[in-house]
């Protein structure tokens, strides 16, 4: 006699894993508005509701959260990176920002990427989507970056994931 066994699983990504991950973030915004008092807290309670939103809907390509000077992301800059979770159950905790950079004439600065998903909506339904949000971008050329980003969190729910780089100078 002889046994088979089969085994099938199927994540649906919820508002509660957006929510989470989202969280996430936030807590990482939190952490550089504590060290360089920056984005306001107002701002960062928008930006995770933009990103809880983005995520839900799996429009979220990538998005960078960081300072610029002379045209160039510096540090302290973190991109995160929608994908799908390819296996297991990697959900790190947030932080490890590193305190006491130079950001001397630097301003803060965010940029969106889209995902296929949201290249297929018309542009009726990316202007309702985008009114529904807290705050409207605008369109920006991507910025230049001093250095390279450097993966180095992995934030994940419902079988989706955010990849989080931070960017490092080669200094």
């Amino acid at each position: 006699m002889s046994s088979s066994f089969t085994l099938s699983e199927s994540a649906t990504f919820t508002v509660v894993h957006a929510r989470h991950m989202a969280a996430k973030v936030k807590t990482d915004l939190t952490r550089l508005h504590r060290l360089y008092d920056h984005p306001s807290a107002t701002r960062v309670d928008q930006f995770e509701t933009e990103l809880t939103e983005l995520l839900r809907h799996g429009y979220l390509g990538t998005v960078t959260y960081g300072f610029k000077r002379d045209g160039k992301l510096i540090e302290p800059t973190l991109r995160y990176t929608a994908q799908q979770l390819a296996s297991g159950d990697v959900d790190d905790d947030p932080g490890k920002i590193k305190p006491g950079l130079d950001i001397t004439g630097a301003t803060f600065y965010s940029y969106l990427t889209y995902s296929d998903k949201w290249d297929n909506l018309t542009p009726a339904q990316q202007q309702a989507f985008e009114g529904a949000l807290p705050f409207q971008r605008s369109d920006a050329p991507a910025p230049g970056v001093s250095g390279y980003f450097v993966d180095d969190r992995l934030y994940s729910a419902g079988g989706r994931a955010l990849g989080r780089s931070s960017l490092r100078s080669y200094a």
